[in-house]
C-alpha cells in the first residue's frame, strides 16, 4: 500500500472521529439547554432543543424522554379539547420511542397502561384495542401496574365489552377477583407504612417533616384506591347479584363441578353476595369439599353450620379454614367471621385477638379496629373501677376508631365521627387537670390495656 493510500485512509478516520466527537458534543449542548429550560418548567423554550436531541441522538439520555412526557403532559393538560387527539398520539409515540431505545429503564406496565388510558381517554382505537394495551400490562407486568385509575379503566373496557356481547360474563368475574386483589395488596402496603407511623405518633413520638410527607403520601394513595375499589365494585354492580349468579351458574354447574377453580370462584362470589339460601350454595360446597377438601371447603361448611345454628361447628371449621388458608386476605377474611361470631356472643376478649389476627394479615382492614372501638368503648362502665378510669376507656375506644379512619379511607368519616363520639365521653380537661398526678390508665377486665392521659 502506497503512502499517498495510507494518507488518505488515515484522514478519513480522523475526520470521521472528528465528526462523531462534534456531534457528541453539539448532542450534549443542546441537552443541556433543552433539560435545564424544562427543569424549571419553562416547556416553550425547552420543545426545540428537545426534540432536536430526540430526533438526532435519541440514545444520548433517558432524561430526553422523561422530560419530553412532562412537556407533552402539560400541552395536553392545558389543550382546548380539538387538540388533545394529536397530542395523546404524540405521547403514546414518545413511549414507544423510549422503550426502542431504554427498554431496560421503561417498565412494561408503565408504557402499555398509559398508552391504554390515552387510547381510552382520547377515543383511539377500538375497546379491543385499548384493552390490548392494559392486558400487555397486566400480564407482563403485575407487579408495576399499580396505578388505579388505569385498574378501573381496564375493568371498565371488560364490562363494556361485555354489555357488548363481546366478553362473557365469567370474563368479568375473572378481572374483578384479580383487580381486587391486586388493590387490597396495594391498600395493605400503604396501610402497613400509615400504622408504623401511627404507632410512633400514639408513643408520643414526634414525627420529622420527611415521614409526615410520607404518611400524607400513603393517606393519599389509600384514599385513591379505597375509590377505585368503590368504583370497580358500582362497575360490577347487578352483574355479580343473586338473580344473575345463581341462573349463571346453575347452567355451568355440571360442566364444571369438576373445575376446582371455577368452584371455589362460584362458591366465593355467592358467599360475598349472601346467595347462601339458594341449594346451589350447597352444591357447590360439597361438590367442593367432595374435590379437594380445603380452607374455602371448611369455611363454607362453617357458613352452613352458622346458617343451621351450630356455633361451635362453625368455629371449628372456620379455624381449620384459617389454619389451611394461604393466602393472606383469605386468612384474614376467616379471622374476621371469627371475630364477629365470638364478639356475637359476648366473648369480647377472644373476638378482639382475632380482630388483631385479621389485621396481622389484612393492615387495611379498618373495619376491624372500629369494632374492637366498638367492644372497648361498650365495655367503658364494667372496665374501670372509679369514674375518671371509666371514661378513660374511652380514649382507647377512639384510638381504635382513628387507626381505623387512617388505614381505609372507605370508612374514614363514620370512624372519625365514632373517635369524636368516644373523646366527648372522656374525662374532660378539667378533670385532667384537677388529676396531675394521672398520667396513664391501666384499664382492667377483658381490655387489661393501658391508655396515656393526654396532654394539656
Amino acid at each position: 500500500m502506497n503512502t499517498k493510500v495510507i494518507f488518505t485512509i488515515a484522514a478519513g478516520l480522523v475526520l470521521g472521529a472528528s465528526t462523531m466527537n462534534a456531534q457528541a458534543t453539539d448532542c450534549a449542548t443542546t441537552a443541556s439547554i433543552a433539560y435545564e429550560h424544562a427543569k424549571v418548567k419553562n416547556y416553550d423554550a425547552a420543545e426545540e432543543p428537545l426534540w432536536k436531541v430526540r430526533k438526532e441522538c435519541p440514545t444520548y439520555s433517558l432524561a430526553t424522554f422523561q422530560y419530553g412526557e412532562k412537556l407533552l403532559e402539560h400541552k395536553y393538560k392545558n389543550a382546548p379539547d380539538a387538540q388533545k387527539t394529536a397530542l395523546a398520539k404524540d405521547l403514546i409515540q414518545l413511549w414507544k420511542e423510549r422503550y426502542q431505545y431504554f427498554p431496560g429503564k421503561t417498565k412494561i406496565a408503565d408504557m402499555h397502561g398509559e398508552i391504554g388510558q390515552l387510547m381510552h381517554d382520547n377515543n383511539i382505537g377500538t375497546k379491543e384495542a385499548q384493552l390490548a394495551e392494559f392486558e400487555k400490562a397486566w400480564k407482563e407486568d403485575r407487579k408495576n401496574f399499580d396505578n388505579p385509575k388505569k385498574l378501573y379503566t381496564f375493568f371498565s373496557i371488560v364490562v363494556d365489552l361485555q354489555d357488548e356481547g363481546k366478553k362473557d360474563l365469567q370474563d368479568v368475574f375473572t378481572l374483578y377477583d384479580d383487580v381486587i386483589e391486586k388493590i387490597e395488596e396495594e391498600e395493605n402496603d400503604k396501610a402497613e407504612k400509615i400504622n408504623a407511623y401511627t404507632e410512633k405518633e400514639e408513643a408520643g413520638e414526634t414525627l420529622s417533616s420527611k415521614d409526615s410527607r410520607r404518611l400524607k403520601m400513603y393517606s393519599a394513595i389509600l384514599s385513591n384506591f379505597s375509590k377505585v375499589k368503590a368504583g370497580v365494585n358500582q362497575k360490577l354492580g347487578e352483574r355479580a347479584d343473586c338473580e344473575n349468579l345463581i341462573p349463571l351458574y346453575n347452567s355451568q354447574f355440571d360442566a364444571k363441578k369438576g373445575d376446582i377453580k371455577w368452584l371455589k370462584g362460584a362458591a366465593s362470589r355467592m358467599s360475598s353476595k349472601e346467595c347462601t339460601e339458594d341449594p346451589l350454595f350447597f352444591k357447590l360446597v360439597e361438590a367442593l369439599h367432595a374435590a379437594e377438601p380445603s380452607a374455602k371447603s371448611a369455611y363454607y361448611l362453617g357458613l352452613l353450620a352458622l346458617k343451621d345454628k351450630k356455633t361451635s361447628t362453625a368455629l371449628d371449621y372456620f379455624n381449620q379454614s384459617a389454619e389451611l388458608e394461604t393466602k393472606g386476605s383469605e386468612k384474614a377474611k376467616v379471622y374476621y367471621k371469627i371475630a364477629e361470631t365470638l364478639r356475637k356472643k359476648g366473648s369480647f376478649g377472644s373476638a378482639r385477638s382475632y380482630y388483631k389476627k385479621a389485621l396481622s394479615f389484612k393492615p387495611s382492614m379498618g373495619i376491624a379496629y372500629l369494632k374492637i372501638a366498638n367492644m372497648v368503648g361498650d365495655s367503658a362502665n364494667s372496665c374501670g373501677d372509679n369514674k375518671f378510669n371509666k371514661q378513660a376507656v374511652y380514649w382507647l375506644a377512639a384510638n381504635y376508631a382513628e387507626r381505623a379512619a387512617k388505614v381505609d379511607p372507605g370508612l374514614s368519616s363514620n370512624a372519625q365521627k365514632a373517635a369524636a363520639r368516644y373523646r366527648a365521653l372522656a374525662p374532660s380537661k378539667t378533670d385532667i387537670f384537677n388529676n396531675p398526678e394521672i398520667k396513664s390508665v391501666k384499664i382492667g377486665c377483658w381490655i387489661g390495656e393501658t391508655v396515656k392521659v393526654p396532654k394539656l
